[in-house]
């Protein structure tokens, strides 16, 4: 069963297929709306392995979304967040000022495929893939690109801000040092079959990561 996205005039239209919710934010203040939708879907976001295995992909149009857009859709009972980060954003991930604020910013842990595990953690750089769960207690991060825009955290960076516990991570899903969340945001299998789609869960051809191996939450 498809429900109808909700949406504000400035959202990406376009007809999902095999998903519970999708929609789209472009900064702090809707995605506080997004954390209160998700919420009702808390206590079904750790699922069992044979969930996950049983859990179909999910394909979504990304020819419309808008830099530093996010996009939320659900796959294996679980949030997952799409983000297309401009290209100031992607060399800000580089920068030797925000690595070294970072718990993991080499991603040693296993919170991705191989596929992944890069300096954007991503297939194509422009276009994060991530689980949208805190890996301290499971509630949903809040997305906040902008550092101008409100100040979740001191010197505040941009990213993924969890108003729970104050974890906080960066536009890879990186996490910072000295918060609750111990690992970075998990990234799930997934591959483009076209310029114009975004399969989530399902590995690209010839690879064969397993979403049970993340430390999960």
């Amino acid at each position: 069963m498809t429900h109808t996205p909700t949406a504000t005039p400035s959202d990406v239209a376009q007809e999902p297929s095999r998903r519970d919710f999708l929609f789209v934010t472009t900064g702090a203040v809707a995605a506080v709306g997004v954390a209160a939708l998700a919420w009702p879907f808390i206590d079904q976001m750790n699922p069992d392995s044979a969930t996950i295995a049983a859990a179909g992909p999910v394909d979504i149009d990304i020819s419309q979304i808008q830099e530093g857009q996010r996009l939320v859709t659900l796959w294996a009972a679980r949030p997952v967040f799409i983000v297309r980060r401009p290209k100031s954003a992607l060399e800000e991930l580089k920068a030797p000022k925000l690595l070294n604020q970072l718990r993991d910013p080499n991603s040693d842990i296993w919170q991705q495929p191989p596929y992944a595990r890069n300096w954007s953690r991503s297939i194509k750089p422009d276009f994060l893939v991530v689980v949208g769960i805190c890996t301290h207690l499971g509630c949903v991060p809040l997305y906040d690109p902008n550092p101008s825009a409100t100040t979740p955290a001191p010197d505040w960076l941009g990213g993924f801000f969890c108003p729970c516990h104050g974890s906080k991570y960066d536009l890879a899903g990186r996490v910072f040092q000295g918060v609750p969340a111990p690992y970075n945001l998990p990234v799930p299998p997934y591959h483009f079959p076209n310029d114009k789609t975004l399969r989530v869960g399902q590995n690209p051809p010839g690879e064969t990561y397993d979403f049970n191996s993340i430390q999960q939450v």
